[in-house]
């Protein structure tokens, strides 16, 4: 369809002038409203007015504008229907050919420091949806337009040919329906957060996600891969080669694991498991310690701390092969060694508090599953002695240390530690036996002893064999949720050992 007459309402003017001057130099009629028809104007476009186009003012704040028959008959009516042309022929509304708007910033000023309800509330665009969605429901007929970035191609053709394809105008109408979902969505989640008690699970949900980067590829090299949301709000780059799949995965698994800790901590983790955490008044002891757990599978890991890091940390970090360091912040020694390896990702993180609650989601076949964050952990307070034996006072810190890093292994998961370290990590076995088996192997290999530790299982013991193998290995105290049914075979068997057991009460599962 040749494009006669084209309605621009734009928030953004990014590209307006170019574009708008491309439209009049092919003879194209241009309605506009309010700031985007005076921008015009002050170029030199020919512009008519929306109010003096549809015989109504604009009203309300500017609230009614676009709200017309003229304007929405004019993008609807199916061209070549004997009855739609007839009626529009009959109410003198004429066609509307093409559409250029973008919306008002809800999203940007929600997101702002300091704005208010009412201001959120102010920049929903009701007009600037209603129009794009009456053109994009025709794209038979109608050319519609809600990204910059499309306006070249679109001038393209019509310098071509006065028209554009059907191809281009589908997927210039699919983008729209893209986009208002995403605006709708926004709106949507920010008047549920303002309820005073909203449903984290409501019956409809839409996740409103705007893609921030394209990934080389996924979790291999044949599979397409991009990441969405405001991922970049909470990490900043500071050297090394783009990030993939994987690094994503593994250090928003760092991140959250690092958080759980105040003292000074370091964590390495591969393939989104620990394999090693310490605890230490300086990071580059905290390193040893963690280091320490397991010298093997760091190679090509992932390292989170939570202090700024050091030039001397960073020293013994470096000699070995990393993948990704992420820290609340990098004193300039640190940079200026790290900064030397230049596959070395280095991230800081914006934020000294865990990610907000809000739901996780995972895909499954046919849908997608939904839950909340599991960003509860039972208090040492909360904890419920089971055994005759209670645990001393360093146990409970070994108990504490063990019991916030296991929450972050993949089940089954068992975590040796001592009150400042982890010793032996055993992550998603099959059986929780098998995962004991591994911890104490892997403690081993490093050259550790796990006589006097601790043990922390993120699930119930369904027998005793678990506690008994802990025990012979020589662990003296135990925490896990509880809830099985042979809970009393499992405290008669630490009891016969004077192993301590504590239950949490909670479980932790991570698959």
């Amino acid at each position: 369809m040749k494009v006669k007459r084209a309605l621009i309402s734009l928030s953004d003017k990014a590209g307006l002038e170019a574009f708008a001057s491309g439209l009049a130099g092919l003879g194209v009629e241009i309605i506009s409203t309010g700031g985007t028809a005076k921008m015009m104007r002050e170029r030199g476009i020919p512009v008519a007015e929306i109010s003096d186009y549809t015989g109504f003012p604009e009203m309300m704040d500017g609230r009614v504008k676009t709200l017309h028959p003229k304007v929405h008959g004019g993008l609807l009516y199916l061209r070549g229907n004997p009855e739609h042309e007839r009626q529009a022929a009959e109410h003198g509304i004429g066609p509307i050919d093409l559409v250029a708007v973008n919306l008002y910033p809800f999203e940007s000023v929600s997101r702002r420091a300091g704005a208010t309800f009412e201001d959120c509330i102010e920049n929903i665009d009701i007009g600037g949806p209603s129009m794009l969605r009456s053109a994009a429901k025709n794209h038979a007929s109608v050319t519609v337009v809600c990204d910059p970035s499309d306006y070249a191609e679109v001038l393209r053709q019509l310098q071509e040919s006065g028209e554009t394809t059907p191809e281009l105008r589908r997927r210039l109408a699919a983008k729209v329906f893209r986009t208002t979902g995403y605006y709708d969505s926004l709106i949507a989640n920010y008047l549920a957060a303002a309820t005073a008690d909203p449903d984290p699970l409501p019956d409809t949900f839409a996740l409103p996600l705007r893609k921030a980067q394209t990934l080389r590829y996924g979790e291999n090299p044949h599979q397409k891969a991009a990441l969405y949301g405001p991922f970049a709000d909470r990490f900043e780059q500071l050297h090394g080669k783009e990030l993939s799949y994987n690094n994503i995965l593994d250090l928003t698994a760092a991140h959250d694991l690092i958080l759980e800790f105040e003292a000074p901590t370091v964590a390495i983790l591969k393939h989104t498991n620990p394999c090693g955490v310490g605890c230490a008044p300086r990071l580059r002891d905290a390193w040893d310690k963690a280091f320490a757990t397991d010298r093997q599978a760091p190679f090509g890991g992932i390292i989170a701390v939570n202090r700024p890091l050091d030039g001397d940390c960073a020293e013994a970090i470096a000699e070995i092969f990393s993948e990704v360091i992420i820290a609340p912040d990098f004193e300039p020694a640190a940079l200026d060694r790290l900064r030397a390896k230049k596959n070395l990702r280095l991230l800081k993180y914006a934020h000294a508090a865990p990610a907000p609650a809000g739901l996780q989601f995972r895909s499954v076949t046919g849908g997608v599953l939904a839950q909340e964050r599991d960003s509860a952990i039972t208090a040492m307070e909360k904890w419920r002695p089971v055994t005759k034996r209670r645990p001393t006072d360093l146990e409970l810190e070994a108990l504490w240390l063990a019991w916030r890093v296991v929450k972050h292994v993949k089940s089954n998961a068992i975590v040796y530690a001592a009150a400042d370290r982890t010793l032996g990590i055993g992550a998603g076995q099959m059986s929780r036996v098998d995962s004991s088996k591994i911890a104490i192997w892997k403690a081993g290999e490093a050259g550790l002893s796990v006589t006097g530790s601790v043990v922390a299982s993120d699930a119930f013991f369904p027998f005793p064999d678990g506690p008994i193998a802990a025990a012979e290995a020589g662990a003296t105290a135990i925490i896990q949720p509880g809830g099985s049914v042979r809970d009393n075979e499992v405290i008669a068997a630490c009891d016969e050992r004077n192993v301590a057991m504590v239950f949490t009460g909670m479980r932790h599962f991570r698959h």
